[in-house]
């Protein structure tokens, strides 16, 4: 009886880890790569970080930035990337945090 129960969850776990692993992925913007940047430097800059450079690489752009000393005099944060990437007609942010993310959906569903 103890192993039936056991290969009965065993086949349950199993069949539960697929399911699981299935998510959507990253979110995508139909807005232009312009609209998606200027978005993305105003809700960085809304929260307090200080957006260190742009780069243009291909169809991703490379945004850099850190977070600013928040008046506590202790200096800024090391530089973290976030990437726009350019998908056929649609736009998708990659390595963000949630937090920004959250913003940037907002305003860009405006």
């Amino acid at each position: 009886m103890g192993m039936r129960i056991s290969l009965t969850l065993l086949l349950l776990a199993g069949l539960a880890m697929p399911a699981a692993a299935q998510g959507k992925g990253p979110k995508k913007y139909a807005v232009t790569t312009d609209r998606a940047l200027v978005v993305t430097k105003e809700v960085l800059v809304k929260q307090g970080y200080d957006v260190v450079r742009v780069e243009n690489s291909g169809r991703d752009y490379v945004v850099w930035y850190r977070r600013g000393h928040m008046g506590r005099g202790k200096g800024k944060g090391p530089p973290v990337r976030m990437v726009i990437h350019r998908d056929m007609d649609r736009v998708v942010f990659l390595e963000a945090p949630s937090a920004i993310l959250v913003d940037i959906d907002v305003r860009l569903k405006l």
